[in-house]
């Protein structure tokens, strides 16, 4: 027996079931099929910041964030209203970009109502900035771009990315510029500095102010893989890699696709965390090629339990003794700049770091903050390092 169904009938049955539904399904049901209308994400007037989301089955939800302080451990539990959606408020917190999930019934997940995100080594955050910024606040001047690169990296035999920001004019112009290479920190990735980092921002408003040299900013890749920490882990052995990557494929990369200056006088490098390890290895590695070195929170792993009589800070001067000791190419090196904040937990290290290069004849520029390690010192360390590059010796 043939019962299929005229087209002109078929065509129907939607709109019969539209027509139908919003007379007879329940209103549980209609709440399946239309959210409710909200933001989720709104700053007050003071800087404190309501989270929501629409989690309709979710039996418990909390925001998470490593970089919002103030938030209880475990995250800020959210309550749910009569058209199920949840939402919290934070305390009033600074100006910044920050980093959040939301945790529901145990599942980590980014907001699906902000577009904004931050990518981490393995994960995406989403992304709510507050303003209030003199540093790093959208304004009315001229913008730079920020690219991703990607290429094949011939030491690592596989693809890689990284991110640069060229500043405003670059496009038309034919000058070659300086270039600061810029490292982010463990589980974090190349765009980090871009995103949470706001470095852009800070780049376009120094630069509107007269208070920064036009520069080209590298921010490539640090982890070479899967980030873990501890015994067993692949730690020690990506931080080589990256080396090896940055010389061999990043930097000839960089200097033959954009207009940066080859001198000496004309490149540094800087870092946070893990990135300024990787910047007292590449540079030392490279003394000669750089005139600039930045240390956030950061410097020596180790350093702090032997100095540079035993383990890993006898190992950094036995690598590099040919360089450490060497007077001559001490005299071009324009500026090391370390900060770190009071509370940091690597505040040892940067200290320990800054004694051994003094008792090893380099001049350093140190300072202590307030604060930990997160992003609210980290941007003010750039805005503060930037002004200070491609100019005469501080």
């Amino acid at each position: 027996m043939n019962i299929a169904l005229p087209v002109r009938a078929l065509l129907c049955i939607p709109l019969a079931i539209f027509i139908y539904c919003p007379q007879h399904c329940s209103a549980q049901e209609q709440r399946l099929q239309r959210p409710p209308a909200f933001r989720s994400i709104e700053v007050s007037e003071e800087r404190a910041i309501t989270f929501k989301i629409h989690a309709t089955q979710a039996e418990s939800v909390r925001l998470t964030s490593s970089d919002l302080p103030g938030l209880p451990q475990g995250g800020l539990e959210m309550s749910k209203d009569e058209e199920n959606v949840w939402q919290a408020t934070t305390p009033v917190v600074p100006a910044g970009a920050y980093r959040y999930h939301f945790n529901v019934d145990g599942l980590s997940v980014i907001d699906p109502r902000n577009p904004a995100t931050s990518e981490a080594n393995s994960n995406t955050f989403s992304l709510v900035v507050v303003p209030g910024s003199d540093a790093f606040d959208l304004r009315d001047v001229p913008h730079g771009s920020i690219a991703q690169i990607k290429y094949f990296s011939k030491s690592l035999k596989k693809f890689r990315r990284f991110h640069v920001y060229t500043p405003p004019g670059y496009e038309t112009g034919t000058d070659k510029l300086p270039v600061l290479y810029l490292l982010h920190g463990a589980t974090d990735s190349d765009a980090s500095w871009s995103t949470v980092g706001q470095a852009g921002n800070i780049l376009d408003n120094l630069l509107d102010a007269g208070n920064a040299k036009p520069m080209i900013i590298v921010m490539p890749a640090g982890h070479t893989g899967q980030f873990s920490f501890g015994p067993g882990s692949s730690f020690e052995n990506q931080m080589s890699e990256f080396v090896v990557d940055f010389q061999q494929d990043i930097r000839p990369l960089v200097e033959s696709r954009f207009r940066v200056s080859t001198e000496r006088q004309h490149r540094a490098i800087a870092g946070l965390s893990m990135g300024g390890a990787q910047t007292l290895d590449v540079g030392m590695a490279n003394l000669a090629d750089f005139a600039y070195l930045g240390v956030f929170s950061s410097g020596v792993f180790g350093i702090d339990r032997g100095g540079l009589e035993s383990g890993s800070g006898a190992a950094f001067k036995s690598k590099y003794e040919a360089v450490l000791t060497d007077p001559e190419i001490k005299k071009d090196l324009r500026l090391i700049w370390v900060a770190t904040g009071k509370d940091d937990f690597l505040l040892k290290t940067s200290q320990a770091t800054v004694e051994a290069l003094k008792s090893l004849d380099f001049e350093v520029t140190y300072k202590e903050t307030e604060g930990g390690h997160t992003w609210l010192n980290w941007r003010d360390y750039l805005h503060e390092f930037a002004p200070l590059l491609f100019v005469d010796k501080p």
